[in-house]
C-alpha cells in the first residue's frame, strides 16, 4: 500500500522537468559557443541577397525586391452612387446607414476567449468577485439613484407648486 508514500504533486514534477529541460538546452548553448570559437562552426551565408543571384552588388547599387501590394479591403458600405447624392453633389442622409454604423461601433467585438469569460463570470479566479455580484451591486446603485432623482424631482415640483 502507499501509506508512507509521499503524494505526487504534478506542479513540482513539471517544475522538475522544466529544469531539466533549461540545463539541457544551456549545455547545447555552450557546445555550439565552444564549436563557433574553435572554428568548427557551420558556415554561414549571407541572407541579404537571393540564392543564386551570383556577384552581390556593389555597395552603391540599390537592391529591390517585389512586393506583392494588395489594396486594403474597404468597409462594407456599398460603392457611392449617383442615387446617393443630390442635385447639388451633396450626399444625401442615410438613416439606415447611420444606425448601421452606431450599432457596429456600439456592439464591440466577438469574445476572444469565451472560457474567460466563463470564469470571470462564475468568479472562479480567486481574488475576483462574481460577475452576478458586480451586477447586483450595479443595479442596487441605480435604483438608489433613480430614487433619488425622483425625489427630487417630486420636492422640487412641491415647491413649485405652494410657491404660486
Amino acid at each position: 500500500m502507499g501509506l508512507f508514500k509521499k503524494n505526487v504533486n504534478p506542479i513540482t514534477d513539471r517544475a522538475r522537468a522544466l529544469n531539466a529541460e533549461i540545463s539541457a538546452l544551456q549545455a547545447r548553448i555552450k557546445k555550439l559557443n565552444q564549436q563557433v570559437q574553435s572554428g568548427q562552426g557551420p558556415r554561414l551565408r549571407s541572407t541579404v541577397y537571393p540564392s543564386g543571384a551570383g556577384a552581390a552588388p556593389s555597395a552603391g547599387e540599390p537592391v529591390f525586391e517585389n512586393v506583392r501590394q494588395h489594396r486594403l479591403t474597404g468597409s462594407s458600405e456599398p460603392p457611392a452612387t449617383p442615387e446617393h447624392f443630390n442635385d447639388l453633389g451633396v450626399r444625401k442622409f442615410d438613416l439606415w446607414a447611420v444606425w448601421e454604423r452606431l450599432r457596429k461601433q456600439v456592439g464591440g467585438r466577438p469574445l476572444a476567449n469565451p472560457k474567460l469569460i466563463n470564469y470571470l463570470a462564475a468568479g472562479s479566479i480567486q481574488g475576483l468577485r462574481p460577475l452576478r455580484y458586480e451586477k447586483r451591486i450595479a443595479r442596487n446603485r441605480f435604483f438608489l439613484l433613480l430614487a433619488f432623482m425622483v425625489g427630487l424631482c417630486l420636492l422640487i415640483f412641491y415647491w413649485l407648486a405652494h410657491r404660486h
